[in-house]
């Protein structure tokens, strides 16, 4: 089976050589923010990648100053209180963690920029992620309303550990790419410029390799993240449940607003 580029609106391809394929977020003037198009996208593409005869490792990266600044408010605004939109949206989100972990081939991130929302979802569970020093990467669920549940369970307590994840997830606060580094949140953190090129490198060395050594090395790795799935799974539900809640539409408002978020739940009245 081959990969086909033309069913794909907001990614594209370049196939470099020793099997590597390039894949770009293509939405630069929204900062790559994933709205239902691309959120669709990168939760079957790796399916695609995972078959595809001419694929032996793929590198995603971001157009533009951004990897992909999270979840289109457009997006989450229709989604709030939408029973119908909810249950989709559960879906498509375990596709896209579990089709990661599944995908036979090996997966680099070079996180170029910003990367939030479906975006952090991609650079982190990326097998191999490279980050721009400056590049800021968070888990901003709880400041929208809605529980973290898209990702944040299945990896951030083991790249990170418990301590940090309770940290960064129960506040939303952001983190550098040379402190995701620090705390191994990403295997390095180079300066910006040089993001790509070591991605890149490092997609080359693997798409020469011994392929199968390579790929079931990754599969025995990420049974720790199979293991988690019960984790991953309940913090899915618990998003979504939080969809259906006041708090979302005004967190989105706040975030619209450039203000500090007023939530129903948080109120004294």
């Amino acid at each position: 089976m081959t990969l086909d580029p033309s069913t794909y609106r907001q990614l594209l391809f370049d196939r470099r050589t020793d099997g590597v394929l390039l894949i770009t977020i293509n939405n630069p003037d929204r900062y790559n923010a994933a709205d239902e198009i691309l959120h669709a996208e990168l939760a079957r593409v790796w399916r695609d990648v995972s078959t595809d005869e001419r694929t032996r490792v793929a590198v995603i990266t971001g157009a533009g100053k951004a990897f992909s600044a999270g979840g289109d408010l457009d997006m989450v605004e229709r989604m709030a209180g939408d029973h119908e939109r909810v249950s989709s949206m559960l879906d498509e989100m375990s596709d896209l963690v579990y089709n990661m972990i599944d995908c036979r081939k090996p997966i680099v991130s070079a996180i170029n920029g910003v990367a939030v929302g479906a975006g952090v979802v991609v650079a982190l569970l990326a097998d191999i992620a490279i980050c721009a020093e400056d590049a800021r990467i968070g888990d901003g669920h709880v400041r929208l309303g809605v529980a973290a549940g898209d990702h944040a369970a299945i990896i951030w307590p083991l790249l990170a550990g418990m301590a940090k994840s309770r940290y960064y997830l129960l506040t939303g606060e952001m983190l550098t790419g040379a402190e995701a580094e620090r705390i191994g949140m990403v295997a390095k953190a180079l300066p910006r410029g040089e993001v790509l090129d070591e991605a890149l490198r490092i997609a080359h060395a693997l798409g020469t390799g011994s392929q199968q050594a390579i790929r079931l090395t990754k599969r025995a790795l990420n049974e720790w993240l199979r293991s988690a799935g019960p984790a991953f799974d309940a913090s899915a539900a618990y998003e979504m449940l939080t969809f259906m809640g006041p708090d979302v539409l005004e967190g989105a408002a706040a975030l619209r607003e450039k203000r500090a978020p007023r939530f129903p739940s948080a109120r004294d009245d």
